[in-house]
């Protein structure tokens, strides 16, 4: 339950945006941010295509893009759009025709870049196809690829040349009364990404989504991520976002839905608060947690988790958690429930007893959500 109400510092007002769908997702207005990677194989390759949309969705992915460079990965989107759980963005470059031909093949989204799909004549073939097949569209300008006549203009990126880009498509896209659009803006330089968000948000009210393109590796891409989004997220600009790693697409979305968990914007699983182990530590923090991380990732429902070395600071963060462990001395320590201590338990067995607690707490939410319902 939300606590902003007495806590005003932790409130987001979100950036008044209007809502499409993508497929059966509702992007923007009052909906959740939608968490969306991106498959990295063959996408002819339909069974391990489909694998990993299955994966990343299992991970809470509400949406998944898949790439569409020729004809021979077109004729294959149909089969995996029919076998996904969630909605496929087909990701469209250069060839105006693929973006037809996902469209027919069943695609929820296309993802065009405005500086390589063509003039607007073919612009307004993909607007046709979109439209005959219930199908959104994604403006995806992005700073690596930008129209010759904008780097004339502005001689080098920028988040003027970004945001007049992202607006020419707009009203493209406009001129042919097709408003089931969101767009983005991204670029690999934080601060270019982040100026050009706010100016875009600003200048539409057309649903946005966020990205970071080309982030880097797991560790940097992952700070650079949390930076860039997290700020905007902070400022409430933002509809949905994918976080660029280059890594496993299901790190991809547990990435992004931590980033929202911290800024209270989404809450799936289980939020484990845990400190950095010192000296002090009862037990072994730090491998204790990738237990539980491990353990714990098919509960879905929200809730918290404090893990706390020693008695500092362990009983204050469980008065804020739904189950808590704090070490002690004597090879064992405190199980917290609901902020109260309730008893002790050894460290050898605290594993396998965190995660009944867990699991049972998380059946209780359940039961709770359901008799209100």
């Amino acid at each position: 339950m939300s606590m902003n109400h007495i806590r005003p510092w932790r409130h987001i007002e979100r950036r008044k945006s209007r809502q499409i769908h993508v497929g059966n997702v509702p992007v923007g207005g009052d909906a959740p941010i939608a968490v969306q990677t991106m498959t990295n194989t063959l996408t002819t390759d339909v069974a391990a295509t489909v694998a990993q949309v299955q994966a990343a969705a299992e991970a809470g992915a509400d949406l998944v893009r898949v790439s569409v460079p020729d004809e021979a990965s077109a004729k294959a989107l149909k089969e995996i759009v029919r076998e996904s759980p969630v909605p496929i963005v087909a990701d469209i470059h250069f060839h105006y025709k693929r973006g037809i031909e996902a469209a027919e093949a069943g695609a929820a989204c296309l993802r065009i870049n405005p500086g390589n799909i063509g003039d607007e004549k073919r612009v307004a073939e993909v607007i046709k196809a979109a439209r005959d097949h219930n199908c959104s569209i994604r403006i995806g300008v992005n700073a690596g690829s930008l129209e010759k006549h904008l780097l004339e203009k502005y001689g080098e990126p920028c988040p003027e040349a970004m945001v007049e880009s992202g607006l020419d498509h707009i009203r493209i896209l406009q001129d042919h009364d097709f408003h089931e659009f969101k767009i983005s803006v991204k670029a690999s330089d934080v601060f270019m990404s982040a100026a050009a968000y706010q100016q875009l948000a600003e200048a539409t009210d057309a649903p946005i989504h966020l990205g970071i393109t080309e982030a880097g590796g797991f560790v940097s891409g992952t700070i650079k991520s949390a930076i860039g989004l997290g700020q905007l997220l902070w400022m409430g600009i933002g509809d949905t976002l994918r976080v660029s790693l280059s890594a496993d697409p299901v790190e991809e979305v547990k990435v992004g839905f931590e980033i929202l968990k911290s800024l209270g914007l989404r809450h799936r699983g289980v939020n484990i608060i845990s400190c950095p182990s010192c000296a002090r530590q009862g037990f072994d923090v730090i491998k204790t947690v990738e237990k539980l991380e491990r353990r714990l990732e098919h509960v879905k429902t929200p809730m918290s988790l404090s893990i706390i070395g020693c008695v500092v600071n362990g009983p204050g963060e469980a008065l804020m958690t739904d189950v808590g462990f704090t070490g002690g001395g004597a090879g064992s320590g405190m199980v917290y429930l609901a902020g109260k201590a309730s008893h002790k338990m050894s460290n050898d067995q605290m594993v396998d007893h965190i995660v009944e607690e867990v699991e049972k707490k998380a059946a209780q939410i359940e039961a709770a959500q359901g008799a209100a319902e």
